[in-house]
């Protein structure tokens, strides 16, 4: 298996729990938060996972250019991503926002299209209950959607039947 890295923001909260609880279920995995990666990380991995917050996802849209993900977005344009795989995870709050539950998982998901990756771990909707997400292709997330404010208690069940899926994927 080629080498994996866990790419996440923010630092803290929510999205770091999440990434270290996916970090400890995959197990052979390097984790790297956002504002640390440098293009020799984006060429030495073949396999990405890469996560953040769809709280805060406006300023990924360019409004605020110095962004970690804005900085990322423009680094990840210099490379080619035909033979690199990449799974999504995205946090969101289906009762506050569910008419934008998890956008921010496409706008990575766009990114990593645009660079030519071969995206994988798409998430059944299943379960969840929010009216609209862009993060949705027919009934399946572009990737793992988590809601830690209202479906806490069912994320480390999710997070181990994904980690198991992308893991065959790969």
């Amino acid at each position: 298996m080629n080498k994996t890295v866990l790419i996440f923001w923010p630092k803290s909260g929510n999205v770091e729990n999440a990434a270290n609880m996916i970090a400890k279920e995959y197990n052979d995995i390097d984790i790297i938060p956002l504002n640390e990666v440098t293009d020799d990380v984006l060429v030495k991995y073949d396999n990405f996972i890469v996560g953040g917050s769809s709280l805060g996802a406006e300023t990924w849209e360019g409004t605020k250019s110095g962004s970690p993900w804005n900085i990322f977005f423009a680094a990840l344009q210099k490379h080619d991503f035909v033979t690199k795989k990449v799974a999504l995870f995205g946090l969101g709050d289906q009762v506050l926002w569910p008419s934008n539950f998890v956008d921010g998982l496409r706008i990575i998901y766009d990114a990593f299209t645009e660079a030519g990756a071969q995206l994988m771990g798409k998430w059944s909707t299943e379960g969840y209950d929010f009216t609209d997400s862009k993060a949705v292709n027919g009934d399946y997330f572009v990737g793992l959607a988590l809601d830690e404010d209202q479906q806490n208690d069912i994320s480390e069940e999710r997070i181990k039947a994904w980690v198991k899926q992308i893991k065959e994927e790969i």
